[in-house]
């Protein structure tokens, strides 16, 4: 009998010989309809994986990214295996088809030019294939057999791909009905588990990325266990549309981009307000938890950058110039400036922890394709700080950094996942290192009892973090602020402190971001709040409306009593009709809509329009500003 250890850590016997859901029966029939895939001793496999040793043993359900991945990957089998019978006549050349984050795809060679109509015809036979409950059969072959099977086949691509794997390399195959495909897998046990599918888009993609490869036809799609999971998806996506920060920042004049400068935005006036709401509450709220700020220059010789490992280790994102003769680099981190500032004298015990912050402007290559709007740019605003601290202080200090965090995202009512990253092959510093400073993170989020993931391989060069992956209002995820625990920068630059002992000892350093990015942040904002900002971030917090020409004066003498309070204020005297405007500035997305006429100048008084608000209400002036003045010093999220 086997020894299978459970993710529990029990420990259950069962017959060698046996497939994993033989396994899986064993423990619970019900469980068993559930798992779609499991993990053997760390490597996911499929259910009809057979059990001839020891082991661990981990299932895998919808509810794991694996057990996703599984049953996407199936879906792309799906969609090959549909446009291999819907086009016999197109010479269909199959290419890759892997599961991918949200869904799947799969990349095709053939005659016809496909067009969106046709995802329809597709998507209909993918779901008979799937009404067909087809067994997904894995065989294990030889190189010379798979060769020969998919030469006569004429497929191409899966011939290349077969050379290219090495002389020993286990080849395997899945077969569902009349479709073969060559597969590492793992896969769900048969199509039927696919209950609910669709396809989204066509787009061209290059043979292995490669622009001097032929291009192309590629089919996304996606996939989920339950229709009403993938119809709260795609709801979720339409929503998305709407709040495109891309569409919402022209059409509220926030910000603009310019093919005079690919990935460097240009703020406007409404989107500097916002901004500069955001770096003064930043600087608010780390005043209070014993931050200064510091600044560092843009650019610098190349010896500090080879110093601090980003030469060697980050220099394909890095942009460089020449300065008498001599190699400098605008920085793409803030980080080896910081360290120059804590070098700038000794240090005490009693200094630490020293909390350094820096609104720093860096500048980072990415890819012409991979632009998106402030979401993936060229130059952004890192709102870091470098704590410097001894030993004994690392959990304190962190701990210190999430109440910080707390605070930060509950005012923008942010909810967040943490995940813990892990050291990358292309790292500094030994295994002791290493080990020490990812248990240190790891403690810290197990004594704080706060849940998260191992993200296995995704640490920075110089140390692991921890990320904090925001949840915004629609339920989409955005990784926003990390805290990084650096054992190797400090060794690098001999950062050093005076101890109680009178000796130098060697300081310990936290990188840490909120925002992560100022531009990104307020990209993230602007999705999350569909563009109707709290008052206290709005540009323009309060629209008076002139019901006619003869009551300008009157909106005006009230403007300038708001401005000179700190109030954001526009007049809209427009002959328009009243309703017009109103209308107006609902779109614009203005928290205080202001109708004044007759009565109301006589009064002294205004009629009140609220945001996303039908009715109005008539208010003394000075009770309405205080009205509003309380809804900014609270950083209110209602009205």
């Amino acid at each position: 009998m086997l020894k299978i250890t459970m993710k529990d850590g029990a420990v259950r016997e069962f017959e060698s010989g046996k497939t994993l859901l033989d396994f899986v029966k064993s423990v619970s029939n019900s469980l068993a309809k559930k798992v779609l895939a499991a993990k053997v001793d760390g490597e996911t496999k499929d259910l009809s994986a057979i059990l001839d040793k020891d082991c661990a043993v981990e299932f895998l359900t919808f509810d794991d990214a694996d057990g996703r991945w599984a049953l996407r990957h199936t879906a792309s089998h799906i969609l090959a295996q549909a446009v291999k019978r819907l086009y016999p006549d197109q010479h269909v050349k199959l290419a890759i088809g892997p599961a991918i984050d949200n869904g799947f795809y799969y990349d095709f060679d053939m005659d016809k030019k496909l067009s969106e109509a046709d995802l329809v015809h597709i998507e209909k036979e993918m779901k008979k294939i799937v009404k067909e409950n087809l067994s997904l059969e894995r065989k294990e072959v030889s190189r010379a057999e798979a060769l020969q099977f998919f030469e006569e086949k004429g497929e191409d691509y899966k011939v290349e791909l077969i050379r290219d794997l090495p002389d020993d390399a286990s080849i395997t195959m899945y077969t569902q009905g009349e479709f073969t495909d060559l597969c590492a897998g793992p896969h769900v046990l048969t199509t039927g588990k696919v209950k609910a599918l669709k396809l989204q888009s066509i787009a061209g993609a290059y043979w292995r990325g490669d622009e001097h490869n032929k291009m192309l036809q590629r089919i996304y799609g996606t996939a989920f266990e339950k229709q009403a999971d993938l119809d709260a998806y795609l709801n979720m996506l339409e929503e998305a549309k709407k709040r495109d920060h891309r569409k919402l920042g022209k059409e509220l004049d926030l910000f603009s981009l310019h093919e005079e400068g690919p990935g460097f935005p240009f703020f406007h006036p409404n989107g500097m307000v916002i901004r500069n709401e955001l770096i003064q509450y930043w600087r608010e709220v780390h005043r209070r938890y014993g931050y200064q700020e510091i600044k560092t220059p843009i650019i610098l010789n190349r010896k500090l950058w080879e110093q601090s490992g980003h030469w060697d280790h980050y220099a394909e994102n890095m942009y460089f110039t020449k300065i008498d003769g001599e190699d400098y680099a605008i920085k793409p981190m803030n980080c080896p400036g910081g360290m120059l500032v804590y070098n700038s004298r000794q240090h005490s015990y009693r200094d630490l922890p020293l909390r350094l912050g820096e609104l720093g402007l860096v500048h980072r290559h990415e890819k012409s394709g991979e632009l998106h709007g402030l979401f993936r740019v060229r130059n952004f605003t890192q709102d870091d700080a470098h704590l410097f601290v001894t030993p004994d202080q690392i959990e304190e200090e962190i701990q210190h950094t999430i109440d910080l965090f707390d605070e930060v995202y509950s005012t923008f009512g942010l909810t967040y996942m943490a995940e813990l990253s892990t050291r990358p092959d292309d790292s500094m510093g030994s295994d002791e290192i290493w080990d020490r400073a990812t248990n240190a993170l790891r403690n810290a989020l197990e004594h704080r009892g706060l849940k998260y993931v191992v993200n296995e391989g995704d640490g920075a060069f110089y140390g692991p973090k921890i990320d904090f992956h925001l949840r915004d209002s629609i339920g989409r995820t955005w990784q926003c602020g990390t805290i990084q625990l650096d054992m190797l920068m400090p060794e690098k630059f001999d950062l050093t402190y005076v101890g109680e002992d009178g000796e130098k000892h060697r300081t310990v350093m936290l990188h840490r971001v909120v925002y992560g990015s100022i531009e990104r942040f307020i990209g993230i904002l602007i999705e999350n709040y569909a563009g109707a900002f709290p008052v206290w971030l709005a540009p323009v917090q309060i629209r008076i409306l002139p019901i006619t020409e003869k009551h300008a004066d009157y909106a005006y003498a009230l403007k300038k009593k708001m401005f000179v309070l700190g109030l954001r204020v526009e007049v809209d005297d427009r002959n328009e009709k009243v309703g017009y405007k109103i209308r107006e500035s609902q779109v614009k997305k203005t928290p205080y809509t202001l109708v004044v006429g007759d009565q109301e100048a006589a009064d002294k008084t205004v009629s009140v329009r609220k945001r996303g608000v039908q009715e109005s209400e008539t208010m003394k002036i000075d009770d309405f500003i205080t009205y509003v003045q309380e809804k900014i010093i609270s950083k209110s999220k209602k009205f």
